[in-house]
């Protein structure tokens, strides 16, 4: 790896940006910034504590604005539609989605890798029959200690809805009541990792306002990407005099799925399960939201599970985001290199807590013919205390 692969090096050709001394488009500089996973690997133990991902989300931001006018027009529609429109319109993304769904169904994916869409194709999770949307429903629970508020997220409902289901459950067994309100929508992740911002601000600020309407104690996330993102809105709010407040106070009460789990109890038994288990962190929980022991103190609940440490477990799996669509070939080395641990280990389960870790580390063992099945935390927890 050269000097300005690395995250020291990356911040010197920032500094250099700045300075007038590199130019912002510059092929060298913008590959740079492109090939960066935003794991924040290097955040997380960063003695000087500098923010190496808002500095990355920032430059990437501004080479966006310097791009846009420039990138041809049928282009730019595209990418004007896939994140200003798709993931601000979950109407759109449930109607796109069911394409997909009738399209694995009948074996037309086919053609998806005939037109040049084979990988996007391999990655895809298998769309759900069935939808969880946010929709206000409510789970009362008699003396409940408080009130969650879900997150349904974008890609999460209509892919993962049993992992919705599952986090439902477990909150109530948790002695939390939940609400789903309509309202709110992408937490924006995906914008501001593709240098779109103003399209993140956008988002948050439907999420703040659903979460401020529900009076719910606590704004809980089952997806690590989003979770990040969601912490974050008091910077990416910083500049807006109105909301700059109210996104901390929101921020200050977003917790990952496993953080609340973790500090409660839960009402039943577990029932022995007789599995072996290897937990692939998600960058964006352990490195972003510094969340590591807890999800391993919630599988250590489960009789029977054996947890079997991978190596490099924390290290990204080449998810991140979208990054195994655009900078693929690297994206595949890292799968590779996941992919391996997790043989090492022999489990039959490989437990997660992000839905893009999900699909790329399933994608990777599928084509790798290892036999294991890829869940998120809450689905075991919620399998062994189903009594």
């Amino acid at each position: 790896m050269t000097e300005t692969s690395g995250p020291r090096g990356r911040i010197s050709l920032i500094k250099a940006v700045d300075e007038g001394r590199i130019d912002l488009l510059s092929p060298g500089f913008t590959e740079q910034m492109s090939q960066c996973l935003d794991c924040r690997a290097c955040q997380a133990v960063c003695p000087s504590g500098v923010e190496y991902g808002t500095l990355l989300e920032t430059m990437r931001a501004r080479i966006e604005d310097a791009v846009a006018p420039t990138r041809p027009a049928p282009q730019q529609s595209m990418r004007n539609f896939l994140i200003g429109r798709l993931f601000s319109n979950l109407g759109i993304m449930r109607t796109l989605a069911s394409l997909l769904r009738f399209a694995q169904r009948t074996g037309l994916i086919a053609l998806a890798r005939i037109v040049g869409l084979g990988k996007a194709a391999a990655l895809a999770p298998r769309i759900a029959d069935k939808y969880f949307l946010a929709d206000d429903r409510h789970v009362n629970v008699p003396g409940a200690a408080g009130t969650a508020f879900l997150h349904v997220g974008c890609v999460m409902h209509v892919a993962f809805p049993n992992v919705h289901d599952a986090t439902m459950r477990m909150l109530a067994r948790a002695n939390l009541s939940v609400d789903v309100p309509k309202g709110q929508g992408c937490c924006g992740a995906i914008a501001v990792h593709a240098g779109s911002p103003r399209v993140a601000i956008e988002m948050a600020k439907h999420n703040i306002e659903a979460f401020e309407r529900s009076g719910a104690d606590v704004y809980v996330v089952n997806a690590a990407g989003c979770g990040s993102t969601l912490k974050e809105y008091g910077h990416l709010l910083a500049e807006e005099p109105r909301w700059r407040e109210r996104a901390e106070r929101f921020s200050s009460k977003v917790r990952d799925v496993t953080e609340v789990l973790d500090a409660m109890p839960f009402r039943g038994t577990p029932r022995a399960l007789d599995i072996d288990v290897t937990y692939q962190e998600p960058c964006h929980l352990a490195h972003a939201q510094k969340v590591s022991a807890a999800p391993r103190r919630l599988l250590a609940r489960i009789p029977g599970l054996r947890l079997i440490e991978m190596n490099e477990s924390a290290v990204c799996c080449g998810s991140a985001g979208i990054y195994n669509l655009t900078e693929p070939e690297m994206a595949q080395q890292l799968q590779e290199r996941k992919v391996e641990n997790i043989r090492a280990t022999s489990a039959t389960v490989v437990a997660t807590a992000n839905p893009g870790c999900a699909m790329q580390v399933a994608s990777g063992l599928k084509r790798a013919g290892y036999d294991a099945d890829v869940k998120h935390i809450v689905e075991i927890l919620d399998e062994a205390y189903s009594t």
